[in-house]
C-alpha cells in the first residue's frame, strides 16, 4: 500500500482509504463479513478509516472502534462526522449555522463519537454538511478551538455537500479546517476548478469520496436496476437518474484497458492525481478490499487515457433526489 501526505496534518496515510457508510444501515451487509474486511484492509495497511455518527446513529462509528480495540498495535487513522442538528441531508442555502452546528451540538455529537470510537481524541472530526456563508461565524470556530485545546479533536475537516466543491473555499481560508471531502471521480471532475487549487495553496488535505458514483462506475448497473425500499439508493437512483448514469457508465466501456475493469479504472483515475490525499471507497467484503487496495501500486493511468477520461466529465446540479 502506498502513502501520502495528508495536507498540513502531516500525517502519512494510506492512499486507499476506507469508506464506512455502507456497514451499517445499507442492505446486504453481514457484520462478520464486515469485520473480516475490515480486518484485511488493516493487513494490507489500509490506515484511514472514515465513518459518521449519520451512519445507522454511530453503529459505524462503533464497529470502527471495534477495529481499532483489535488492532491496538496498529495505528489507524479514525476520520468521523458530526451531524446537522436539523438532521437534514444535504444542507441547503437558506439554512443557519444554528439549524445545524450550534456550539452545544457540537460539543454533544464529538462526546457521543468519542464513546463510540473507544478513542480519547478523535484524529478527524468532520462536519456532515457544510454552508460557505457560515464561514467567519464565531460560534462553529469556538467550539473547534474548545475542543481541539482539550485534546478531544486532532484535526478538523468539511464534508462538501454533493455537487457543491466550492462551497467552502472560504471557510478553508479560517485556517481552521485541516482536510475537505468533497465527491470526485470520473464524471465529477469540477473540483479541479477552484477547489484543488486553493487545497495546494492551503496545504488542506483532499479526501475522494464517491468514487464509484454510487455504483455508476463499477459498469454493474442496468436500466433495469432496482434497490429496496428500505435502501438509500432507491430514492437516489430515480429513473431520471438511472437512465442518465447508465448512458454515462456505458460511454466509458470501450475505454476500459485490457486486463483491467471499470472500477480499477475508475480508482487509478483517482490516483493518477497527485492533489488527492486519499480515496475512500465503500467495501463491505472482502474482494472488494482486496481488489481496490491492490490499485495502489504507484502505476497511474496512462495520459493518453486520462485525456480521453477527462472528456467525460459529467457536471451536474444537486436536485431534489441528489441528497
Amino acid at each position: 500500500m502506498k502513502t501520502r501526505r495528508f495536507g498540513r496534518t502531516n500525517w502519512k496515510v494510506s492512499e486507499m482509504g476506507y469508506g464506512m457508510w455502507g456497514l451499517a444501515g445499507w442492505t446486504g451487509s453481514d457484520i462478520q463479513e464486515v469485520n473480516k474486511s475490515l480486518d484485511h484492509a488493516v493487513s494490507m495497511g489500509c490506515n484511514f478509516f472514515d465513518t459518521a455518527w449519520g451512519y445507522a446513529e454511530g453503529k459505524s462509528e462503533q464497529i470502527l472502534g471495534g477495529l481499532i480495540k483489535r488492532h491496538n498495535d496498529t495505528k489507524i487513522y479514525a476520520a468521523t462526522k458530526i451531524p446537522p442538528k436539523n438532521f437534514t441531508w444535504p444542507s441547503k442555502s437558506h439554512f443557519l449555522l444554528n439549524d445545524c452546528f450550534p456550539a452545544d451540538h457540537i460539543i454533544e455529537y464529538t462526546e457521543k463519537s468519542l464513546k463510540n470510537l473507544g478513542v480519547e481524541q478523535i484524529d478527524l472530526q468532520q462536519f456532515h454538511v457544510w454552508e460557505d456563508a457560515w464561514a467567519n461565524q464565531d460560534e462553529w470556530q469556538r467550539a473547534v478551538e474548545k475542543l481541539t485545546q482539550e485534546g478531544k479533536v486532532a484535526h478538523w475537516g468539511i464534508s462538501v455537500n454533493r455537487w457543491e466543491p466550492n462551497n467552502c473555499l472560504q471557510t478553508l481560508k479560517t485556517g481552521q479546517i485541516s482536510s475537505v471531502q468533497v465527491i470526485y471521480n470520473i464524471f465529477d471532475q469540477n473540483p479541479e476548478d477552484l477547489l484543488f487549487p486553493l487545497c495546494k495553496e492551503l496545504d488542506v488535505a483532499i479526501i475522494a469520496r464517491v468514487p464509484f458514483d454510487e455504483g455508476t462506475l463499477t459498469g454493474t448497473m442496468s436500466y433495469d436496476t432496482t434497490f429496496p425500499a428500505d435502501d438509500w439508493r432507491s430514492t437516489y437512483f430515480v429513473p431520471e437518474n438511472l437512465i442518465s448514469s447508465v448512458d454515462h457508465a456505458n460511454a466509458l466501456k470501450p475505454l476500459i484497458p485490457e486486463g483491467m475493469d471499470m472500477p480499477e479504472m475508475a480508482l487509478r483515475f483517482i490516483l493518477s492525481n497527485p492533489d488527492i490525499g486519499t480515496i475512500i471507497p465503500g467495501m463491505r467484503k472482502i474482494n472488494h478490499a482486496a481488489n481496490n487496495i491492490a490499485c495502489s501500486d504507484g502505476k497511474g493511468l496512462s495520459k493518453d487515457l486520462l485525456d480521453k477520461l477527462k472528456l467525460h466529465r459529467w457536471d451536474r446540479q444537486p436536485t431534489e433526489w441528489s441528497q
